[in-house]
This record gives structure tokens, C-alpha cells and sequence, in this order.
């Protein structure tokens, strides 16, 4: 497993914001090896119990039990002592075997500049703060950051993007309340081209996930992005609330329906003990997920790495 990719300061963090996930985790596996020396077919059937409770999702959740399957026929005598590391070792194998694409730094070189993060995602999903969090970073490390609210249907919603724009020190492109969106995205994409800006953040409607027009502005605004940079410099990125479980599965295959959504943003994964939706919805929808919140503050945005995530999430604690 490829540790180490997060500083001692975020690896902390990441196992604090996973805490709830972790403890109601271990208390079930601890209940489903008692008594039991090895990895048998009543403890293969506890776990697969515990996955999918842990909203894994059943797809992912039998992938994985087939793994270990293969390795108790493999190896013949599991101890169930070695149940929690062999369960971290196939999650990671299995993420990792994902086509998962790169997911650079918040201070790696872009590809291409301006880099443009197109934000999408139901409201309360946490989009706004993900919004905000994501220019803190990049700002943090270096990069010149604009922000594009293209989210005309709330005036509130431009508010608060003004209000987290000031407090990052970052721009703003914005219209009036009932504009068209596709109108504030071209505007941001011009304004970050000539501002020789290196990232531009464009929020999106939140209200429309489960209708025709959602897949017809969200298109639009693409289009008419597309006629100041190129295809390969946008990124639609999904914001999902990882609280809510496997209702969170269902907005992506809206989502992912309705426009080529190229990473996936998991927020609120300290509130909740359903960070196992994580693992789901990264090896369901062959997706990179590219972001993981786990806390309020603005640092609490972290980069996504699945051997980090699964050691924090299936580690005991020291």
C-alpha cells in the first residue's frame, strides 16, 4: 500500500474524520470473530453483513468478499487475527485496480492553464463549502484562483459564494439572480484566460438533479465553455454527501446520466459512520474520487488516496 502521501498533520485528521466509520466498523468485526480461530464461511458471512450495513454497496461489497474467498482457498488457514489487515490489503487492490486516473496535488503543475473545475451536485450536498475549500487550497499552494457563480437560480447561493470568495481572497464572476448560467461560466472561463488565472471554479444549480433540463444547462454551459479553452482542460467534478449513504449512489447515477462527470468530491465523512460509501462509489461508477471532506474548516478538503483512506478506515488505534 502506498503510504505516506499525506502529511502526519492530514493522515491525523483523516483518522479523526473517519472515526465514527472506524468504531462502528470494529465493534461489528469484533463481534463476528468471536469465538472463531479462523476465516471460515460463518465469518465470511458476518463481514459481508458488515460491508453492506457500512453502505460498501452489495456489488463491491461480494467483489471483495470473493477476494478473500480466493485467498482463504489460496493460503487453505486463515487466522481470523489477520482478518483486518487481509480485509485493508483487498480494498486497496481493489480500488487501486480501478481505472482511477492521476490525482494530483493541490500543488502539483497543471496540465494546462486555466484549469477549469466545473462543480456539480445537489444542494446541501456541500457544494458551496466544497467550492470555497477548493480555492483555499489551490490559493494555499499557490495557484491564482477565480471563482464563477453559475448558479443563477438562488440569490443566496451567489451570496454565500461571495461571502467565501472574500474570505479566501479570491475573485468572483458573477451576474444577477435569473441569469443564464451558461453566460457566468463563459464570462469565468474569459475572465480566467485573460487574468491569467490557473484555476477557475464555476458552481452550478443544485436543484434540478432529477430532471430533463439538468443534462441540458449542464451541457450548455460546457459548450460554451468549450469556445474559449479546450475539452481536456475541464473538470466536472460531483459533489456528494457521503452522510447519506446509499442515497448518495443514487445521485451519481443521476449525475453521471446527465453529463460526463470526470471525479467525484465526498463530503461530511466526520458526521457520518457511512464512510464505507466511499469505497462503493469509487469502485462502482469507475470514477476517480478525487476529493474527501472531512471536517469543517477550510483545510479539512483532503486529496483522495485509497491506501491512506482504508489504512485510517480499518487501522486500530495505538
Amino acid at each position: 500500500m502506498a503510504l505516506g502521501f499525506l502529511s502526519r498533520e492530514k493522515k491525523e485528521s483523516l483518522d479523526k474524520g473517519l472515526e465514527k466509520t472506524k468504531e462502528s466498523v470494529f465493534s461489528k468485526l469484533s463481534r463476528a470473530v468471536i469465538g472463531k480461530s479462523k476465516v471460515d464461511e460463518e465469518v465470511l458471512d458476518n463481514l459481508e453483513e458488515i460491508l453492506v450495513s457500512s453502505d460498501v454497496g452489495v456489488a463491491t461489497t461480494l467483489r471483495i468478499i470473493e477476494r478473500i474467498e480466493a485467498r482463504v482457498a489460496r493460503d487453505k488457514y486463515l487466522n481470523t487475527s489477520e482478518l483486518n489487515s487481509i480485509l485493508k490489503e483487498e480494498i486497496v487492490a481493489l480500488l487501486e485496480s480501478n481505472p482511477s486516473g492521476t490525482v494530483p496535488d493541490f500543488s502539483s503543475p497543471l496540465q494546462s492553464v486555466p484549469h477549469i473545475i466545473m462543480i456539480v451536485g445537489v444542494n446541501g450536498s456541500g457544494k458551496t463549502t466544497t467550492i470555497a475549500k477548493l480555492a483555499y487550497q489551490y490559493k494555499n499552494a499557490g495557484k491564482k484562483v477565480l471563482l464563477g457563480a453559475a448558479d443563477t437560480f438562488r440569490a443566496a447561493a451567489i451570496e454565500q459564494l461571495q461571502i467565501w470568495a472574500d474570505r479566501t481572497g479570491v475573485s468572483l464572476v458573477k451576474q444577477q439572480m435569473g441569469s443564464d448560467p451558461a453566460s457566468v461560466a463563459y464570462d469565468t472561463v474569459k475572465s480566467a484566460v485573460a487574468g491569467g488565472y490557473d484555476i477557475a471554479i464555476i458552481d452550478t444549480a443544485g436543484r434540478l438533479h432529477n430532471k430533463i433540463n439538468l443534462m441540458t444547462e449542464l451541457s450548455k454551459i460546457k459548450r460554451v465553455m468549450e469556445k474559449v479553452i479546450h475539452g481536456e482542460q475541464q473538470e466536472v467534478l460531483l459533489v456528494l454527501d457521503g452522510s447519506t449513504g446509499q442515497n448518495a449512489f443514487e445521485l451519481a447515477r443521476q449525475f453521471t446520466a446527465a453529463t460526463d462527470v470526470t471525479g467525484l468530491c465526498i463530503t461530511k465523512l466526520d458526521g457520518t459512520a457511512k464512510g464505507g460509501v466511499v469505497i462503493g462509489i469509487s469502485d462502482q461508477f469507475k470514477i476517480p474520487v478525487r476529493y474527501i471532506g472531512i471536517g469543517e474548516k477550510l483545510g479539512d478538503l483532503l486529496v483522495f488516496n485509497p491506501a491512506e483512506f482504508v489504512d485510517s478506515l480499518f487501522s486500530m488505534r495505538k
